[in-house]
């Protein structure tokens, strides 16, 4: 408010000043357009507060641009609120001289438009009698025809002014220019355009003085009124000299002069003249992503795969994530939801500590969806009153089922009971999540529904400090008004002690409390101390970051389409060039509590706004142990940088040029469909130390290529959490990448028979996400494999497919699975394999026969190839079965 009200100030001192003094009718119009000009300015300055206040907070970042040799500070703090004063300042000079030139003196008599004097003189007819004496008298008074004495040059001079100082501020956005090979200031905008901003600001400055002299001014309309051939300058002719010049300037030296040493001198010359404008974009956008602190290390992925490497690395096989969230939500939706009213939103994989040892496991909170109530029970008193709250959490470990392929749970129904002391649930209900998108009243003369118990019901009445107190006729009165109407201000339920519950969903809550953080999109729940609580992440984000190329949400998987990312994977992050995971924000999920905790202090943007609201932020080592042994490093952060790093890891100008070691993220065959692997958490142990670790990884393969290049990781626990890793792979050696994993599969006669087999026979075959698994020196994959009856509601685990190298096993436990790898000879069918039936053997020859059709409809003539020859090998088959009937 204080903001606005400077603003609308500023603005009517400004077009004041430049349209007085008046007379006669001439001042209700410059009363007029101080008028508006002081709601263009309220409003303008209101919404720019976060602007003003970041620029009154600034800081310095310590990093100095080579072009103009500012601090990386004053493009994040300081040009944003340069930018808008001169724009604020531009609209009220085109105000105010569109006041002046207004006319006031037009009147309609006899059906006649006639124009009288603003000062009562004679009036001049339609046929333009009288013009020559008034046109001169308005010379002679300098105010160009209409306005107060001087007003209108003064007006035109301050717009002039105001488009110099936009023409200065134009060379700084020159590093954030893309007219060169990268993003930021070329060898053009260097050499050209940024003299040319130089001038055509000097120009403007230049013409706004003549415009203030009356020699000079007289001067322009001479040489106007010569150039149009007029016999004598008019009133407005020094004016529209003036423009034409800037114009003119504008379009030769900005427009074409830039564009033609682009096209003749650069584009001919391009690599050896823009090499160090493409070196800084280079440094800038590392530092902007944080890519220049990545730890590189090579991946000898040498090693081939024994049982030793189960043995030493225990953590990580009793952790490898056999439940694919998207069949575990099933399961869960159809065996722990209990009713209809309760709903899991989703399914979070973290890590807990049990027995003493670290184990990953899959959690979900069992939170109220009212929108599942039967329509007649989806009343004012249901929705407000009595189904106020969720209730509880369900967990798995990754890796457990029970023999009807179900998950094995650690925390399950209602109230919650719990497998292990650590993981009691004292505090289940859930009044803030991701579903509460509806305010709720509290602690009332109506109890409020607990959870269902036998035939009966169990109710419970809030006993927390969440929500504003209802106290009062005047509280009722409002809130009736604004959210429930006379229902809310008549109902007798409200009693002393009533609360009212407000944006209870987890991220709209955050965006009202911080609404310049940028939330990730999908919170997750923790248990601590026997109370449930989200952890979002947070991020400081800017487009300002010199050099740094923007963040684009779409990428190319090598088949040369360009497609979006899905919401909620940094889609939200598009056209950022500066990224910071700066905070971690906690809500209680029983009293809404909101805490945010500094995880990157030395972050310039969050330095300013701990400036600006210091009660707001709290240090990391404020926050509970028992909390930050949950914190993950976010799936948002990690794949932006991730294709980031999928260009920029190229560090040489020339080889980044020429995009000669372009990565692309690998792909896999996901529920059906061909996709890009998403990151994903698991237990690993760095090759330095013995310790597990919670990391999140995403594997990269060659643009246009299916063999892994690399593969990228963030790690989330203790002093290692934020560090960034990046594993190379040799390029001599073929190390081979998830989609060639699915192409195994899918070659393999035996289990893609069996698969397609299960496909025909009233059931639907899932296949989970193919994990790259790093061990030691090695490198392992694993697939679930998963059975849906079509009249089941939820999938059960039938396989698990485990590679290293081109060694392909399967079986029905993973235990199975991998004690298929320790032998030496070739992949085959997994322990206690039958022999192929003669329908097994006729789906497998038509599944080899489809994929044969598929791969060369698609120009994949290597797998068509492989595919005809699984086909031959499969009719060859078929005649032997044949054969041996016809003998017997």
């Amino acid at each position: 408010w204080l903001l606005g009200l400077a603003a609308a100030l500023l603005g009517a001192l400004v077009v004041g000043a430049l349209t007085w003094p008046a007379r006669g009718q001439r001042r209700l119009v410059a009363w007029s357009a101080m008028s508006l000009a002081a709601v263009i300015g309220a409003i303008w300055g209101a919404a720019s507060w976060e602007t003003w206040l970041r620029w009154l907070h600034r800081v310095s970042v310590g990093r100095t641009e080579p072009v103009l040799g500012q601090d990386v500070g004053f493009y994040l703090f300081g040009l944003p609120f340069y930018d808008l004063l001169v724009a604020f300042l531009t609209v009220m000079a085109l105000l105010a001289l569109a006041a002046n030139l207004l006319p006031t003196d037009v009147r309609l008599r006899h059906g006649r438009i006639e124009r009288m004097a603003s000062d009562g003189g004679s009036a001049s007819g339609a046929d333009g009698s009288g013009e020559t004496g008034g046109d001169q008298s308005a010379t002679d008074s300098g105010q160009g025809g209409r306005g107060a004495p001087g007003a209108t040059p003064r007006a035109a001079a301050a717009l002039l002014l105001a488009l110099a100082a936009g023409q200065w501020l134009d060379r700084y956005h020159l590093l954030g220019s893309d007219w060169g090979a990268v993003h930021g200031a070329g060898w053009t905008d260097v050499h050209v355009r940024l003299p040319a901003y130089a001038v055509t600001a000097g120009v403007c400055l230049l013409l706004a003085i003549a415009l203030l002299v009356p020699p000079a001014r007289q001067w322009l309309g001479r040489l106007g009124a010569r150039v149009a051939r007029q016999p004598r300058p008019r009133p407005t002719t020094p004016l529209a000299t003036a423009g034409v010049v800037v114009v003119s300037l504008w379009i030769l030296a900005l427009a074409i002069l830039p564009r033609a040493v682009q096209w003749l001198r650069v584009e001919p010359n391009e690599i050896s003249l823009e090499e160090p404008y493409i070196a800084r974009n280079i440094a800038f956008t590392r530092e902007a992503f944080g890519l220049d602190a990545v730890e590189e290390r090579q991946f000898p992925a040498r090693e081939r795969f024994t049982e030793a490497m189960v043995d030493s690395n225990p953590s990580i096989f009793q952790n490898i994530r056999l439940w694919d969230w998207r069949a575990l939500d099933a399961v869960y939706k159809q065996f722990q939801e209990i009713r209809l009213y309760y709903e899991f939103h989703d399914v979070d994989i973290d890590r807990y500590r049990l027995g003493g040892e670290l184990r990953e496991v899959m959690v979900s909170a069992r939170e109220m969806e009212l929108r599942n109530l039967p329509q007649q029970s989806q009343t004012f008193v249901n929705e407000r009153f009595k189904y106020t709250h969720g209730h509880g959490m369900t967990m798995a470990k990754v890796n457990e089922f029970t023999p009807e392929g179900l998950p094995r749970l650690l925390i399950r129904d209602i109230p919650p009971v719990s497998e292990y002391p650590e993981l009691e649930v004292t505090r289940p209900e859930i009044y803030y999540g991701e579903l509460t998108r509806r305010y709720a009243v509290v602690n009332t003369e109506e109890p409020e529904f607990d959870y269902p118990r036998g035939e009966e019901n169990a109710y419970v009445r809030y006993a927390g400090d969440g929500g504003v107190e209802m106290s009062g006729p005047w509280r009722r009165f409002v809130y009736g008004y604004k959210l429930g109407g006379t229902r809310l201000l008549l109902s007798s339920y409200p009693r002393e002690g009533t609360r009212i519950m407000l944006r209870r969903q987890v991220r709209e809550r955050l965006q009202h409390v911080a609404p310049f953080l940028a939330f990730e999109s999908d919170p997750y729940v923790v248990l601590h101390e026997g109370r449930m609580h989200w952890i979002v992440d947070a991020y400081t984000r800017s487009d300002r970051y010199p050099y740094s190329e923007p963040f684009q949400a779409v990428e190319n998987f090598g088949d040369g389409q360009m497609r979006p990312l899905q919401e909620g994977t940094g889609a939200e992050l598009h056209g950022v060039n500066y990224l910071r995971n700066a905070v971690k924000a906690v809500v209680d999920a029983y009293d809404g509590s909101v805490r945010l905790y500094v995880f990157e202090p030395q972050d310039p943007l969050l330095q300013v706004w701990r400036d600006i609201f210091p009660d707001l932020f709290h240090d990391r080592a404020d926050m509970p142990a028992g909390l930050q042994a949950h914190v993950r490093y976010p799936v948002g952060k990690l794949l932006v940088q991730g294709l980031v790093y999928a260009k920029y890891h190229m560090t040489d100008p020339a080889v980044f040029y020429n995009q000669e070691d372009l990565w692309v993220r690998a792909t896999e065959k996901y529920y059906g469909s061909v996709q890009p692997v998403e990151p994903y958490y698991i237990i690993w142990e760095a090759p330095e130390t013995d310790q597990p670790e919670f990391i999140l990884m995403l594997p990269f393969t060659p643009k246009n290529r299916q063999v892994m290049i690399g593969w990228i990781a963030g790690m989330s626990d203790g002093e290692n959490y934020g560090r960034f890793l990046a594993y190379k792979f040799p390029k001599e050696r073929r190390v081979i990448g998830p989609q060639q994993v699915e192409t195994k599969i899918d070659q393999d006669r035996h289990l893609s028979g069996q698969l397609t087999l299960w496909d025909q026979r009233g059931s639907r075959v899932i296949r989970g996400n193919v994990l790259a698994i790093p061990v030691a020196g090695s490198l392992i994959y694993v697939e679930p494999i998963y059975l849906q009856a079509e009249t089941a509601a939820y999938p059960e685990l039938r396989l698990v497919a485990v590679m290293s190298d081109d060694r392909l096993s399967y079986a029905e436990t993973f235990a199975d699975a991998l004690a298929g790898l320790y032998g030496e000879g070739a992949a085959g069918p997994g322990p206690g394999t039958a022999p192929a039936s003669l329908a097994e053997q006729i789906a497998r020859a038509q599944a080899a026969f489809d994929a044969y059709l598929a791969a060369l409809g698609e120009k994949r003539f290597a797998d068509s190839s492989a595919a005809l020859d699984d086909l031959a090998a499969a009719l060859t088959e078929l005649a032997a079965t044949e054969a041996e009937g016809t003998a017997r």
